[in-house]
């Protein structure tokens, strides 16, 4: 393992370096942020966690301190770079939270190693791209003010070369249709429990698909968030998510 600074780290992955960090001690929880964000987007919230958990932060491939894409970002090779993270830890089972692209993420762990997912809490996730949502990304990337750009450069020290892999991937996302196609029988063979958090004015997600997710999933809840669009927890609502959020995953 080559540090970076305690208590991070980067491994080679997939032919990926990704970088990792992990936190505290007890059950492993797997935190994974959104896209065009970063594993430090959870750092204010390890005091809340980190007493109840072993937290484990990773930037997904492309993002953060992780190694820039030389590909379109697809969610399912993130899930495979993620089992080969838990692999290199020696961790079989955890629990994880995903945000919008973490959470679709997870969409693939929980689907395609049901066993090794046991709680999972998927805030704006989603079981395909909508045609919203596809002309949403294809656009996003021409439409993206400065200020947007100076959060990015924040989070990614590769800078603006590595921002604009990340927005081409976001272009791609609207002609994708094979890596997120999560039908009604594949989400009913995931055994964590799930609980599926949305915001009921998503301008990408039609909250519809949450409640088909939260049908097709045996033991999942639901939580409709009001006046609240992508990422409805982000901001005002976010101590009452890590509360909310932390009662689902210790029962």
């Amino acid at each position: 393992m080559t540090p970076i600074r305690p208590p991070g780290g980067i491994e080679t992955l997939n032919g990926k370096e990704i970088y990792f960090e992990v936190h505290g001690t007890g059950e492993p929880l797997l935190l994974l942020h959104g896209f065009s964000g970063s594993s430090q987007d959870w750092i204010p919230s390890l005091a809340q966690w980190g007493a109840k958990f072993q937290l484990i932060l990773p930037d997904l491939r492309g993002h953060g301190r992780s190694s820039m894409l030389s590909k379109p970002f697809r969610h399912e090779d993130a899930a495979k770079d993620m089992f080969a993270l838990l692999d290199l830890l020696g961790i079989h089972t955890c629990k994880g939270v995903g945000i919008s692209a973490g959470g679709n993420v997870l969409l693939h762990m929980a689907t395609k190693q049901p066993d090794r997912m046991t709680a999972m809490v998927l805030v704006s996730a989603t079981p395909y791209f909508p045609a919203q949502s596809r002309t949403i990304m294809s656009q996003y990337p021409d439409n993206l003010q400065q200020e947007q750009w100076e959060i990015l450069r924040r989070c990614h020290p590769g800078g603006d070369e590595q921002i604009k892999a990340i927005l081409a991937s976001t272009k791609s996302f609207a002609t994708s249709y094979d890596d997120l196609n999560f039908t009604p029988p594949l989400l009913s063979t995931i055994q964590a429990r799930t609980f599926i958090i949305q915001g009921d004015r998503d301008p990408l997600y039609p909250v519809e698909l949450s409640l088909a997710m939260a049908k097709a999933i045996p033991n999942s809840r639901l939580w409709i968030i009001p006046n609240a669009g992508h990422g409805p927890v982000i901001g005002a609502r976010w101590p009452e998510f890590i509360q909310t959020a932390s009662a689902f995953l210790q029962e």
